[in-house]
């Protein structure tokens, strides 16, 4: 008989990295992307997904990664456990969906592990730190671990070791160490799972080179923090140093965090007085409680400090805080001296107006930086005149454009007296765009932002990376102006997730739909011929409208078609109606001369755009909004995308237009030539792209979104009893144009 032999068990991979979490301002797409990038054979990647937008993102980014879908609201502690209890690796490495990896940290990693003795627990690594202003930066642990750096070290011999920054995520866990002390590491609370692993372990390691990214989301973008989450700070040191009896130098040096942290959140959290007193009550308690007997306090105004938290001293501390402040206000105020008060609206009228009650029956409505009565906030205020007739409604309109404004409406131009008067005093402020910087957020007054768009090019701080997008932006000032939103207004889950990363904020999003869109499925057979007429659209003639959007990389706007020579080829039964886009608003346009037989209508300055898309059979556009919106009509979309690659790499997009199109995509003027002239522009194959993309992005859209707006802004009803959304199936756009010839 031949030999056999036995097959050895397999031992398994060295390494489990268990990404665990929602996916927070969408920070989880470059993660993962990083991680599908680089696959490692000693290396497995689990994801515990919270949420519906972490699973999709983890399966689309990743078929080789471990999914595991968790319900919306599951905590880290929950998250990480689902994890690891299906990880197979020796070690685990705990990375949470906001962070990140650098490139090759994972392979690092596993080779450090794979070679480390059983006595090790813990691998300590080095880790940079982002926030929405820089990436990368170097943290301060790296000398601490470079110093400390061995096979096998005792905390006790190191206890400095417990001043490391306390992630979780900086801790690689021997998978035993941490099946046995996993009841402790259940805590949402992750700086007291980073410190019990350190206390715990029997033996660490050090790798001091960065395998690690924390990034620091904004404080504004993020809930709160309640008092009771203030008080559990004292409790998480007390319950630490209760792992440190008998074990006087780790006692010492985590006594000394203790102190340190307290105080530094005491000092900069801006905490409410009752909170703030009984925070430093409390840490006065464990102060003296815990502290060590050979206890020394540093000298100077360290020293100061401490002894007052001791004592419990609040008045003395905050006395002491405020003539640190005054000393630093007059270097302050002689170093960097004073701005100009007209650029923040700070003239005495103003200050005046805000000492003066805010007054509930006004709101002010603003669109596209005050060129009069358009988009989301029209629709919002022609709603509101029916369901909230008692609220008054002004719009800011710049001088050149108050003359066409409709009869009747109220308005201030910018500047004024009264312009000051109504935007100190109003209740609502509604903008598409956002109210200059020096508007005052009042608490009582309440700002919502409708948005101009779906976004498929970058916005906001996704636009810092590419120089041509953010010329001339002041990101810090975009953000001191988002940060006065109270809502939010969305037409898709894609948008609300977009504008999550790109402007973090404490904002509630309103997902709604664009009150804008509502007329397209409100317009009847009559609204449709008139605007046609009004255009001088002969019946049975197809309209094709023309939109372009606006290009970072250009001067100004020259159509990218020879529109002449599309019309020649169009046929005599074609009308283009050709819009720019509003950012070139008072140039010459590139359109004179083409209108010799009244086949090409430009139709750059016709406002309202809806009725533009109303009277058109099919929408030619590249990147515009429109086609978002346009897709509401189920009428066919071709894209011209002639510059695709260029405008992708300058501007950049949140998704692959291409490969995700509303209908057929044409690179050349003769390949748009060729859809249009043929049945290619409404084929089947174009229908079908075109339902693909309405699930996606006309989610919300129904018809009734205004209605909701008002009902949950200014008339105050609870989210549940608003009208809810009708599905997609359920809905019936506005007539096409041969249905009413």
């Amino acid at each position: 008989m031949p030999e056999t032999r036995e097959t050895a068990p397999d031992p398994g991979p060295v390494l489990s990295v268990v990404v665990h979490g929602p996916n927070v301002q969408d920070h989880l797409t470059g993660l993962v992307e990083s991680l599908a990038a680089r696959p490692l054979p000693e290396t497995e990647v689990i994801v515990a997904a919270v949420g519906d937008w972490a699973r999709e993102t983890a399966e689309r980014h990743g078929p080789a990664f471990r999914v595991i879908p968790l319900p919306d609201g599951t905590g880290d502690a929950a998250a990480r456990a689902a994890g690891a209890a299906r990880a197979r690796g020796r070690w685990l490495h705990f990375v949470h969906a906001k962070d990140g990896l650098p490139a090759g940290a994972p392979r690092l990693v596993a080779e450090r592990a794979a070679e480390l003795p059983g006595t090790v627990d813990v691998l300590l690594l080095d880790h940079v730190h982002s926030t929405w202003r820089a990436s990368a930066l170097p943290s301060r642990d790296g000398p601490l671990l470079a110093r400390a750096s061995g096979a096998g070290l005792a905390l006790d011999d190191q206890p400095r070791l417990l001043r490391l920054a306390p992630l979780l995520g900086t801790r690689v866990l021997r998978a035993g160490f941490w099946r046995r002390h996993r009841e402790l590491f259940a805590t949402d609370d992750e700086p007291f799972a980073a410190y019990a692993a350190l206390l715990l372990a029997g033996r660490v390691a050090c790798l001091p080179h960065p395998a690690y990214e924390d990034r620091r989301l904004r404080p504004e973008s993020l809930p709160p923090v309640t008092p009771e989450q203030r008080h559990a700070l004292v409790d998480r040191y007390e319950r630490l140093l209760g792992l440190t009896r008998d074990r006087p130098a780790a006692h010492a040096v985590l006594y000394d965090v203790m102190v340190r942290d307290c105080l530094r959140v005491f000092v900069r959290a801006g905490m409410p007085p009752a909170t703030a007193r009984e925070f430093f009550r409390r840490a006065s308690l464990a102060a003296l409680r815990r502290r060590p007997e050979d206890y020394r306090r540093p000298a100077g105004l360290e020293g100061i400090r401490r002894a007052l938290l001791e004592e419990d001293a609040y008045t003395g501390y905050r006395a002491l805080q405020a003539a640190n402040r005054a000393r630093r206000a007059v270097r302050t105020a002689v170093r960097s001296g004073r701005r100009q008060a007209g650029a923040r609206l700070r003239d005495v009228e103003y200050r005046r107006a805000l000492g003066r009650p805010v007054d509930p029956r006004l709101a002010v409505f603003s669109a596209y930086w005050d060129r009069g009565v358009a988009c989301n906030p029209a629709a919002i205020a022609a709603k509101l005149a029916e369901l909230a007739p008692h609220i008054h409604p002004v719009w800011v309109v710049s001088a050149g454009n108050a003359a066409l404004l409709p009869p009747g409406t109220d308005h201030v131009v910018p500047g004024t007296g009264r312009y000051r008067e109504v935007l100190a005093r109003a209740a609502y402020l509604v903008n598409n765009v956002n109210f200059p910087n020096g508007v005052v957020k009042r608490p009582d007054a309440v700002h919502v932002q409708t948005h101009h768009g779906t976004p498929l090019k970058r916005m906001g701080l996704d636009q810092m990376p590419y120089p041509a997008a953010a010329r001339g932006l002041d990101f810090r000032a975009l953000l001191e102006r988002v940060d006065k939103w109270d809502y939010s207004v969305s037409a898709n889950s894609h948008t609300t997730r977009m504008w999550q990363r790109a402007y973090p904020s404490r904002y509630v999003s309103l997902d709604h739909g664009y009150p804008r869109n509502d007329v397209y499925y409100t317009a009847g057979a009559g609204e449709v011929r008139a605007v046609r007429e009004r255009l001088g659209i002969p019946p049975g003639h197809r309209a094709v409208l023309y939109a372009p959007t606006h290009r970072d990389y250009e001067a100004g706007w020259t159509p990218r078609l020879d529109l002449a020579a599309l019309a020649d080829r169009l046929g005599e039964e074609t009308i283009l109606l050709v819009r720019a886009h509003y950012f070139y608003d008072g140039a010459v346009s590139p359109l004179t001369g083409l209108r010799r037989t009244g086949r090409i209508v430009d139709v750059s300055a016709y406002d309202p755009v809806e009725e533009l898309c109303l009277a058109a059979d099919v929408l030619v556009t590249d990147y515009s909004s429109i086609m978002f919106d346009y897709a509401n009509l189920d009428r066919p979309i071709v894209i011209h995308a002639d510059d695709w690659e260029t405008y992708r790499t300058t501007r950049g997009v949140y998704f692959d237009l291409m490969a995700g199109a509303p209908g057929p995509v044409a690179r050349t003027q003769e390949e748009l030539t060729e859809i249009l002239a043929t049945e290619a522009w409404r084929d089947g194959a174009a229908a079908a792209a075109r339902a693909a993309f309405r699930r996606r992005f006309c989610e919300y859209d129904d018809g009734r979104a205004a209605e909701r707006v008002v009902r949950r802004v200014f008339l105050g009803q609870d989210e549940a009893t608003l009208p809810p959304v009708l599905p997609l199936e359920r809905r019936t756009p506005a007539p096409r144009p041969e249905e009413v010839v």
